[in-house]
């Protein structure tokens, strides 16, 4: 859905069995996500392994709980940023290509306008072959762009443990201490 401009995107930390973040953008309908171990960074130097999981409905872009034990993906989720997306890729004729033609092709820049990510990204696809010449699985680098938005003077994530919701202002630990198994409810 537009909204200002733009397309929606949400970056979940989720401390499942291994701690990691969700980079999700809104396109035709659903949210593409990549599971991002180490969070996408706003140093440009840092180039982020980003691993497709399944497609989420647009509703799953708000939800900050925690997830119980016995369902998939079990753990504790925060929204740690959320806004609006601009798609800025283009054919070699210079007009715009659709964002969900730019991820099939394997190569799509945009714009985050978030609560804590600002900037050109972009997100390109790769594999690695096994050893025995046969095609591995998919992954992608989320790398930003070196713009004005940039940091170059410090590490371009914050650490989850610390980092505090765009929607809620709670650490991970909050969440979980209010919604978690054995919490209390007086």
């Amino acid at each position: 859905m537009d909204i200002d401009g733009g397309q929606r995107f949400v970056v979940q930390i989720h401390d499942a069995r291994r701690m990691h973040f969700d980079f999700r953008l809104e396109v035709d309908g659903v949210l593409k996500s990549w599971a991002v171990p180490r969070g996408p960074s706003d140093n440009p130097r840092d180039k982020r392994l980003a691993v497709p999981t399944e497609d989420h409905p647009l509703e799953y872009r708000a939800f900050e709980g925690v997830i119980p034990r016995d369902a998939q993906g079990s753990g504790t989720v925060i929204v740690w940023d959320q806004g609006t997306y601009r798609p800025l890729s283009h054919d070699p004729g210079g007009a715009p290509v659709p964002f969900a033609d730019s991820l099939e092709r394997g190569h799509a820049t945009f714009w985050l306008d978030g609560a804590k990510l600002h900037g050109e990204f972009t997100l390109t696809r790769f594999r690695v072959d096994d050893e025995d010449g046969t095609q591995g699985p998919e992954a992608w680098l989320l790398i930003k762009a070196n713009d004005r938005q940039a940091v170059h003077d410090r590490p371009g994530t914050p650490d989850p443990h610390h980092a505090r919701s765009a929607r809620t202002g709670r650490t991970l630990h909050q969440v979980f201490a209010a919604e978690g198994p054995g919490r209390r409810t007086d």
